[in-house]
């Protein structure tokens, strides 16, 4: 039962970063999922991989596990590359093509 502690990955369908502060640990699968031959659904016995927690720091997250007893891996997350982009860059001269509308 091994326990990942990692940062979640912003939401594509918005621009916003609401719910990627906190660090997020979940368990790995001990037993891999099965489909349901009457109606093909795909299910699991593992319980533990419907647990979720969430905690404030990393390491929270480290001493829960420590505390518990539980095995864990850190994924360390990455920076996302900001690129600045103003609106004055629409109506620049090197703009390879014209702006239209």
């Amino acid at each position: 039962m091994t326990a990942r502690i990692f940062k979640p990955a912003k939401n594509a369908m918005q621009s916003g970063t609401a719910k990627t502060r906190d660090w997020q640990l979940d368990y790995e699968p001990e037993q891999p999922r099965m489909i349901e031959p009457l109606m093909g659904w795909t299910s699991s016995t593992d319980m533990q991989q419907q647990i979720s927690l969430r905690f404030h720091s990393r390491e929270e997250a480290i001493a829960y596990c420590e505390r518990e007893g539980i095995p864990y891996q850190v994924l360390e997350p990455k920076e996302p590359v900001r690129r600045r982009a103003a609106y004055a860059d629409n109506f620049a001269f090197r703009r390879g093509e014209p702006w239209t509308h």
